[in-house]
């Protein structure tokens, strides 16, 4: 089996830190130590603490959409048809399910959306996050490859990171459950009715 490179030996560090520190503890030399490496090479591989930083927050939501994936596949495989929706649902009944876990990891992302506001290699890491996701999202509900299937996806992007956020502010905002499927409807209508 290859070794990590030094880059990625950086990339998991940083995702250890997140859930041993809080991120304004999270410094090049903590990562650095954290690595085995030398703190010159966080700014050799990724410009900057932030960059390095946003680029650890989309490989953890990266690799959580991938676990999601997995298990969403794995579980519907044993239920006949391929109903969009109850992908939906299921998708969203693990999200809740696994949501407390990656609190450290949300507050990162959100903290690097904050970031790329001043940070073009920031803005450019989170953009190339979304592109990544919105395929992969689309393809794990069924909801097709075409550009509405993409825009869907970037729709549903936009609902799960603002419900991350939401819930980072007060857990008692999080929507799951029947109230999620009753909001997705009341939602559906109202856009039939505009349609």
């Amino acid at each position: 089996m290859a070794q990590p490179s030094n880059r990625g030996k950086l990339l998991e560090a940083t995702l250890r830190c997140f859930d041993r520190f809080p991120l304004d503890k999270i410094t090049v030399r903590a990562i650095a130590a954290e690595a085995g490496a030398n703190p010159a090479s966080v700014i050799y591989h990724f410009g900057s603490r932030d960059a390095l930083l946003s680029a650890a927050a989309v490989e953890g939501l990266d690799r959580w959409l991938a676990e999601l994936a997995a298990g969403l596949t794995t579980e519907l495989d044993s239920v006949p048809g391929d109903d969009p929706g109850a992908r939906l649902t299921r998708a969203a009944a693990m999200v809740t399910a696994t949501r407390s876990a990656r609190t450290p990891l949300t507050r990162a992302y959100t903290a690097a959306v904050a970031m790329s506001l001043h940070d073009d290699n920031v803005r450019h890491t989170l953009a190339e996050g979304f592109r990544r996701a919105r395929p992969a999202l689309a393809a794990v509900l069924g909801l097709g490859d075409d550009d509405a299937g993409q825009d869907a996806a970037g729709l549903l992007l936009a609902m799960f990171h603002g419900m991350l956020v939401q819930t980072l502010l007060d857990d008692d905002l999080a929507i799951d459950g029947a109230r999620l499927d009753a909001g997705l409807r009341r939602v559906n209508a109202a856009a039939g009715a505009t349609a």
